[in-house]
C-alpha cells in the first residue's frame, strides 16, 4: 500500500531559550496509507491539535520527519509551503471557516483561484464535486442562507476540489446537530470507501471516530492505544470506543 503520511518520530517543544519549556508531542510516529479513514482521539492538551497542525504544514515540528505523497514537508520554506498546502492538502473545520462574501459556488473555487487555474478550468471542477455532494442547488446562495449542514458540505467541496492527497478533520461535526452530523460523517465515509479519499480525522466524539478504520489515541503527546475496527461494524466499534475511553 502507498503511504500518503508518515510521520517518523515528530516532538514539539514550546519555550524559549531561558524559559521553562513544554514537550507537546513526545515523539509521535505512524502512517496513514492510501484510500485509509484515521480517527485520532484525545482529552484537551494531549496534543492532537498541535499534531495536526504540524501535519497540515502550519507549525514546524522541533524534530522528526513528515512526508505528505513522498515529500518531505519539514524541509519547505514558507512559501513553498503555501503551494503545497494549496495542491495536496483539503482541510474541513470544526467551525466551517467559510467567507460570507463570498457564494458557496466562490467558496468551492477558492482553492483553485489561488492556485491561478483558469476560470474556465474552475466551473466543472466546482460542478463535480458540488453534485457529488449533493449541493449543486445552493452554489448560488451566499453561507449565511444555507443550514450548518449544507455549510460543512460546501466546506467539504472546497476541501476536495483540488484532488488533494490527505483531507484533514478537525472536529468536522462540533458544529453540527446530530441529524447533520451524520450526513457528513456518511459523506466522508462514502467518499473514503467509494472515491478511495484519504482522511485523518482529530475528534474527541466516539461516534465520530466510530466511521473510521481505524483510531489512534494520543495522551499527553504520545501515541498509546490504537484500535482497528476490522471486520466490526459500526456499531460494535463504537461500543469498543466507548469502552476503551472508559479506561482513560
Amino acid at each position: 500500500m502507498t503511504k500518503v503520511v508518515q510521520v517518523d518520530n515528530v516532538t514539539k517543544v514550546y519555550g524559549k531559550r531561558g524559559e521553562k519549556k513544554y514537550e507537546a508531542l513526545k515523539g509521535i510516529t505512524f502512517d496513514v496509507e492510501q484510500g485509509e479513514f484515521v480517527g485520532i482521539m484525545g482529552a484537551s492538551g494531549s496534543g492532537k491539535t498541535t499534531l495536526l497542525n504540524i501535519l497540515s504544514t502550519l507549525d514546524q515540528p522541533t524534530s522528526g520527519k513528515v512526508l505528505i505523497n513522498g515529500r518531505d514537508i519539514t524541509d519547505l520554506n514558507k512559501n513553498q509551503m503555501a503551494d503545497f498546502r494549496g495542491q495536496e492538502i483539503g482541510f474541513i473545520f470544526q467551525d466551517f471557516n467559510l467567507l460570507d462574501n463570498l457564494t458557496n459556488r466562490e467558496n468551492i473555487a477558492l482553492p483553485l483561484s489561488l492556485q491561478n487555474v483558469k476560470s474556465r478550468e474552475i466551473e466543472p471542477k466546482v460542478d463535480k464535486i458540488a453534485s457529488r455532494l449533493g449541493i449543486k442547488e445552493i452554489l448560488a446562495k451566499y453561507p449565511a442562507e444555507v443550514s450548518g449542514g449544507q455549510k460543512q458540505r460546501v466546506a467539504a467541496a472546497r476541501a476536495l476540489v483540488h484532488d488533494p492527497s490527505i483531507l484533514y478533520g478537525d472536529e468536522p461535526t462540533g458544529a453540527l446537530d446530530s441529524d447533520s452530523a451524520t450526513e457528513l460523517l456518511e459523506t466522508m465515509k462514502d467518499l473514503n470507501e467509494k472515491d478511495k479519499v484519504s482522511i485523518l480525522m482529530v475528534t474527541h466524539d466516539p461516534y465520530s471516530a466510530s466511521y473510521a478504520q481505524r483510531i489512534l489515541f494520543i495522551k499527553d503527546g504520545k501515541i498509546g492505544k490504537e484500535l482497528n475496527r476490522n471486520d466490526k461494524n459500526r456499531e460494535e466499534f463504537y461500543q469498543e470506543i466507548i469502552t476503551e475511553l472508559g479506561r482513560r
